[in-house]
């Protein structure tokens, strides 16, 4: 459905994001209406911008293709933000009557500041969403269970860094995972757990995975690093943020699979361990969406979970933060989770609270803590508006 939905909606959206441009031009400049080559030369232009995306998304595997990717997730953060700002502008200078349609000096100051408002604002907001979500922060965050951690060395709270949603791809830095790590050793982790989303559905487009996969094993925990893989780590082509083509076709590749085990974590895909000398039992979930095996489905957490010695603290990690029912039953104390980016960027992270049980933070849920990182990396238009990149140090205290 995407395959045809998608392309479909980015197009008329361009139709639109023209028509308004072209009425304040026509509206700023007197005769520009009637100057039909420039008119055409303008749409030209416009169209010329909207294949980016399109091209990075279907065409095969190459440099160009991934060049071409990088520079349309930059240019839909753009045209994302005209929009917000041009339209709304628009309603409002229809309905209060400041545009009547004559070709007077009021309407042509009045449609000239709107376009420089549009244009300079979506300017301004794109170069701070860019090199905002650049700066990784360390946000703090205290989770008490109701279990006592029987360690040989009577430890009653444990350090814990949660980070999730890396997207390594073709917009990635390696100064900004090497950040993370800096910040995270800093902390002196007792634990470190990776919340799935290494890469951003494709391996092949992220240029010296090797410097990235070395960055990362650079990390340091008292008692290990974990992961899970998430719903961005297989091969599919992407328009946007939005998959073409069906879950069933949406494969973890070896390549995918060599990457991240060459990043210094150990993988759990709906695995049970007792770590930290076995005073906690870890459950690392597959994806709930993308097992990365077609068809195939995750296990249910019942029967994951069979067996687990409840009377120790049970941790979760599992990368959407989904099925809270169903883990409480099965003996979770506390699920960590990434995937939603806290919306990432406005109006995203006014939005997204709607579509997620815990979309940020902490929140109890069938009797069971979650806690939901917005994450390190970005989908799709390399910014963050009105969130943060950051790295979750939870203390979890035992009593």
């Amino acid at each position: 459905m995407y395959l045809y939905l998608i392309p479909s909606l980015y197009l008329l959206a361009y139709l639109l994001f023209f028509l308004i441009l072209n009425w304040w031009l026509g509206n700023a400049f007197a005769g520009y209406l009637e100057m039909k080559r420039w008119r055409r030369i303008f749409f030209f232009i416009v169209y010329v911008l909207a294949a980016p995306p399109i091209l990075g998304c279907f065409l095969p595997d190459s440099k160009v293709k991934f060049v071409l990717t990088a520079v349309g997730n930059i240019w839909l953060g753009y045209f994302l933000y005209i929009g917000i700002i041009a339209v709304p502008l628009s309603i409002i200078a229809g309905v209060s009557g400041l545009m009547r349609g004559e070709n007077t000096r009021r309407n042509r100051i009045t449609a000239r500041l709107c376009l420089i408002i549009s244009l300079a604002g979506a300017c301004s907001v794109n170069l701070y969403g860019i090199r905002h979500a650049r700066d990784v922060k360390v946000h703090e965050l205290e989770v008490t269970l109701d279990k006592k951690l029987r360690t040989e060395d009577g430890k009653d709270s444990l350090r814990v860094a949660l980070v999730a949603d890396f997207h390594m791809s073709v917009n990635s830095r390696p100064e900004t995972i090497q950040r993370m790590v800096d910040l995270i050793n800093e902390q002196d982790p007792d634990l470190v757990f990776a919340a799935g989303d290494f890469l951003t559905s494709t391996y092949h487009g992220l240029e010296n995975p090797e410097v990235y996969a070395e960055i990362l094993r650079g990390i340091r925990s008292r008692y290990g690093s974990y992961a899970v893989y998430g719903n961005h780590d297989v091969e599919e082509p992407l328009l946007g943020g939005f998959p073409m083509t069906p879950i069933s076709e949406a494969y973890r590749s070896d390549e995918v699979v060599s990457f991240i085990d060459s990043c210094g974590f150990e993988v759990l895909s709906d695995e049970v361990e007792e770590i930290v000398g076995g005073a906690i039992v870890f459950v690392g979930r597959e994806d709930g969406e993308k097992s990365g095996n077609g068809t195939q489905k995750r296990l249910p957490a019942q029967e994951l979970m069979d067996g687990i010695d409840r009377t120790k603290p049970v941790l979760v990690l599992e990368h959407e933060p989904v099925d809270f029912e169903n883990l409480g039953e099965a003996g979770a104390d506390l699920v960590l989770s990434g995937h939603t980016h806290a919306g990432q960027f406005f109006p995203g992270n006014l939005i997204t609270p709607y579509f997620n049980a815990n979309n940020y933070g902490l929140k109890t849920l069938y009797g069971v803590q979650s806690v939901v990182t917005s994450g390190v990396g970005f989908y799709g238009p390399p910014l963050r508006v009105g969130t943060d990149s950051e790295i979750m140090m939870i203390t979890i205290h035992f009593s």
